[in-house]
């Protein structure tokens, strides 16, 4: 077909009503009625592992006798590669198996990981024996019981790169988009979804990890592995129920083809009226909104330039999708490049939060006492508190001073989306400042006062109570109800509708790099710092580390990270404008469409 041809096409078609033609397979939506079983799911899958992993620092110190340095590397790590998971995880479902079968086959990955992990606290051959005396004669584990141990963590990352990406996007696959209830009804299920997150982490926090702590290893790893079996009982229940979304291929083909076809084409001048002469054919996707046309990254809309030697189907597709896309196409790929640096912040401020793992350790040699009962909290359960206090905040924030801000600022959200990021980043900052100060009065006390008794592993217990860590755990929960919440929003609002999976796993992938870059940091750190007589910064003994120094640090480079995410802020363009400005005014029936970023 020719270009006028095709532009004469094209012209009838939208006149005879747009979108597209496609007759879609009536879907029936059992919303609500699905729910225990997708909230079921989520409940119990998140009690099993945050019950398993919040306190699996510990039990490598303890029972595989493993040196903290290397313990944390470990977890640094694992929590890398279970959070790079789900990348791939995303890229399955949304591409070959759907979202289903991925959460199905997780879970039971998950269930055998907790299943493996719980057999080497219960079978003594699987782990070492417990220390004689002191801690020089602790011996480690043997290859064959380290094979176990990771061949278990292999099970726990199939499950996280199924689960992660998949959960929330499944759950709203359960309700009708199309129509205003079920529009409200998946906003809904959002606040259920976050609900059951942060109480499953508490009651994770507290009783499962007392449970590990004061009873039995082997009693507190097999209650999460039967939590985690009812998990998967619950999905396979609800099965009849489930709305469950074909996967329409790949987006990272689409990209590709932009790519190569903007080089194809880098000589080609672009017309004078780019939305109206690029190749622009109506969607053929229920799932895809319309995207206008944008004026930054212009050398990509070359790929959607209509030349000569373009051919055109009789259906409105180009012959060569290697040579010729769609200005859909383009546009999204330019919704993928302008969220990349926005990214790239919320991957440090993920590496702030990382560096809280030392809390455990700095627990473990506090007064962990309530009052003066023989009560001591568990070093692990330290977490509960993040928590807490991002559990408190969110109703604080949604009820009382959203409404006063919308008054102020005009804005339906009442501040948008990068300003929550940018302040979750300021409080981490503070919430960093406020670990270092802590940590070096705690060392103060330890070094010049009496102790309180010592460790497992005979380190000296300060007298400082345990209660202390409370002001940087409060800060650091608010500066995840701020950041992880406001991105998980960003990245949900502006990826096209047919990466819903590949959205979820982006914050994974970042928590993913943060992680290893922190297992790198602390090498690096540790070998570096106690050269020449000096104190090493991260020392098995905190009474005899510098941890004050290496909070400072985090703190610097969290500052700088903060500079650049406002640069960032400010050359960001939200989707589906072409002015990139935010609609300051959201009426009740355009609600859906604004974006509050």
């Amino acid at each position: 077909m020719s270009t006028e041809g095709f532009q004469k096409t094209l012209e009838m078609e939208k006149v005879e009503g747009g979108e597209s033609k496609t007759t879609l397979e009536s879907v029936k939506y059992h919303g609500w009625k699905s729910m225990p079983y997708v909230i079921g799911n989520e409940t119990f899958e998140k009690l099993g592992t945050i019950g398993t992993l919040a306190n699996l620092l510990v039990y490598l110190t303890s029972v595989f006798h493993f040196k903290s340095i290397t313990a944390v590397t470990m977890m640094n790590i694992f929590n890398g590669t279970t959070n790079m998971a789900p990348v791939l995880g995303a890229f399955i479902s949304d591409t070959y198996l759907g979202r289903y079968a991925t959460i199905g086959f997780a879970s039971l990955a998950s269930l055998l990981g907790m299943v493996l992990l719980t057999l080497t606290a219960a079978i003594p051959a699987l782990h070492p024996p417990p220390c004689k005396g002191n801690q020089q004669e602790c011996k480690g584990p043997t290859l064959s019981q380290l094979s176990v141990l990771i061949s278990a963590f292999f099970l726990f990352t199939i499950g996280a790169g199924g689960i992660r990406p998949c959960n929330l996007a499944f759950g709203a696959d359960q309700f009708n988009p199309k129509t205003e209830s079920g529009r409200k009804d998946i906003t809904s299920f959002f606040n259920w979804y976050y609900c059951t997150f942060t109480v499953a982490v508490m009651i994770s926090s507290t009783l499962i990890i007392y449970v590990q702590s004061n009873i039995s290893w082997t009693l507190g790893l097999a209650i999460p592995a039967v939590l985690m079996l009812f998990s998967c009982i619950a999905f396979f229940i609800g099965t009849r129920l489930y709305v469950r979304v074909k996967p329409e291929g790949s987006p990272f083909t689409s990209f590709a083809q932009v790519v190569v076809a903007a080089f194809k084409k880098r000589r080609v001048n672009l017309p004078e009226l780019p939305e109206k002469e690029l190749f622009d054919p109506p969607l053929h996707s229920s799932l895809v909104t319309k995207l206008p046309h944008t004026d930054q990254f212009k050398i990509l809309d070359k790929a959607a330039a209509i030349t000569s030697k373009d051919e055109i189907k009789s259906n409105s597709e180009g012959a060569d999708p290697w040579r010729l896309c769609t200005l859909q196409q383009v546009e999204e790929v330019k919704c993928f490049v302008r969220i990349i640096p926005v990214w790239t912040c919320g991957v440090m401020f993920s590496f702030t939060l990382s560096q809280q793992s030392y809390v455990v350790y700095q627990a473990l040699q506090m007064d962990r006492r309530l009052g003066k009962s023989d009560f001591k909290i568990p070093a692990g359960s330290f977490v509960v508190f993040n928590m807490l206090a991002l559990t408190l905040w969110i109703p604080i924030y949604d009820r009382l001073i959203v409404p006063q801000l919308r008054k102020i600022t005009k804005r339906p959200g009442g501040i948008t989306m990068l300003q929550r990021i940018g302040i979750g980043i300021v409080i981490s900052i503070l919430g960093t400042v406020v670990s270092a100060i802590v940590e070096k009065h705690r060392r103060d006390i330890a070094l010049h006062k009496p102790t309180v008794g010592k460790t497992s592993t005979g380190e000296a217990v300060s007298s400082m109570s345990s209660l202390w860590l409370l002001p940087q755990l409060i800060l650091f929960g608010l500066s995840e109800a701020f950041t992880i919440i406001g991105q998980n929003e960003f990245y949900y609002q502006q990826f096209p509708e047919n990466m819903r999976s590949i959205a979820g796993a982006m914050l994974f992938l970042g928590m993913s790099i943060s992680c290893y870059a922190s297992g790198v940091l602390v090498t690096i750190v540790h070998k570096v710092t106690g050269r020449n007589g000096s104190k090493n910064w991260l020392a098995e003994d905190l009474n005899e580390a510098r941890l004050d120094l290496f909070y400072m640090m985090i703190a610097g480079a969290a500052v700088l990270n903060f500079v650049y995410f406002i640069v960032c802020a400010k050359w960001y363009r939200v989707k589906g404008t072409e002015n990139g400005a935010e609609p300051m005014v959201v009426s009740e029936r355009k609600e859906e469409k604004s974006l509050s970023v």
